[in-house]
């Protein structure tokens, strides 16, 4: 499948919309397949409903504008997105942040450092002593001469960078994300380990994220990791700190990819049969919530695409109430299976 140049959305896609992409995944209706609901899986392994193990992690979605159109975006983010994450929804995270117990802010994209009060959001977590994540395309970077200072300003911020970089090499990096996205990668994470970030002794992590370029599951995280900084280091001088190996969830533009190339029966019938209850047992949905660029909340970034609000008395940032949210059966569908095939996936790679 060629590189989509453009949104599902700005294509006017059938799959830009939500309800069509949870009407495949529910009724199988592009292919002739039988498949077992997530949850009944879950139910044989006496774990349904799914609960929470209680809220972690606050995971924001600050907007789906991003410098790339990658084909297998499941947030569908691109140039030609618009919406965004306003100071006032910022506002609301951060009072809802006060006098909970969440640790972890999750920054995440399209591309987060675009949102215009990006750099304020930051700030105003730091000032709270919240351990902040970032999810950065690296490119950003080097997108604009006004994000060539990031890496200082993570660094300011003891900001934890996860990168995604598909493969160690171009071909197949730039075949997933873009002419030219290798070589920007490289640069972006020689600028990184500059100032510190995936050094030996430094406290800047740098984490890499890999996805699969195709309609399998990805190998042993371990074993990836370990080529990845072979390869990385003989033949950049890169260095990182952990690599997560994280399943492309059948969403958006995979969606679109795996329907269009006739790969979808075969790929669902992967992740049912490679279905873990181990993996089950530990899906982030259980200690994170995300939220949206409305403010709007969902179980997880997967949810938020499929437009499955939590199932709990509390919707929005501005009405936050950890204590219902903890006690909210979480949403399911047939992309689950996603995140507890193999060793599980999560935004932290696996889960066992």
């Amino acid at each position: 499948m060629a590189l989509a140049t453009k949104s599902l959305q700005f294509r006017a896609h059938e799959l830009a919309n939500a309800s069509t992409q949870l009407k495949v995944l529910s009724t199988n209706e592009l292919e002739n397949i039988s498949l077992p609901t997530f949850s009944d899986k879950l139910k044989a392994i006496n774990l349904y409903p799914l609960l929470p193990t209680g809220i972690q992690i606050l995971q924001v979605n600050m907007g789906k504008m991003c410098n790339q159109t990658c084909k297998h975006c499941h947030v569908d983010a691109g140039p030609d997105r618009k919406e965004i994450m306003s100071r006032v929804t910022m506002k609301q995270c951060l009072e809802a942040l006060k006098g909970t117990d969440i640790t972890t802010v999750d920054l995440t994209g399209g591309a987060p450092e675009m949102n215009p009060d990006f750099r304020w959001f930051v700030e105003e977590l730091s000032k709270m002593g919240k351990k902040i994540m970032v999810r950065c395309n690296l490119t950003i970077i080097l997108a604009n001469p006004k994000y060539n200072d990031l890496p200082q300003f993570f660094k300011k911020h003891k900001v934890e960078v996860i990168s995604s970089l598909p493969y160690f090499a171009a071909r197949r990096t730039d075949a997933q994300r873009g002419e030219g996205v290798f070589e920007k990668s490289v640069k972006a994470l020689k600028m990184l380990n500059e100032v510190g970030y995936g050094k030996e002794g430094s406290e800047l992590i740098l984490n890499l994220v890999y996805n699969p370029t195709g309609a399998f599951l990805p190998g042993s995280q371990n074993e990836l990791e370990a080529e990845f900084t072979k390869k990385l280091k003989e033949g950049f001088d890169v260095e990182f700190n952990s690599l997560f190996a994280i399943t492309n969830i059948p969403v958006s533009r995979f969606l679109e990819y795996l329907v269009a190339s006739d790969n979808y029966e075969g790929y669902m019938e992967k992740l049912v049969d490679a279905f873990n209850p181990s993996a089950a047992m530990g899906v982030m949905c259980r200690d994170t919530i995300s939220v949206g660029w409305d403010g709007y909340l969902y179980d997880c970034d997967f949810n938020q695409m499929l437009e499955l609000k939590v199932n709990s008395k509390t919707k929005h940032i501005s009405e936050f109430n950890l204590d219902e949210l903890n006690k909210r059966n979480i949403e399911l569908n047939q992309h689950c299976y996603g995140c507890t095939a193999g060793a599980g996936s999560s935004c932290g790679g696996e889960v066992v």
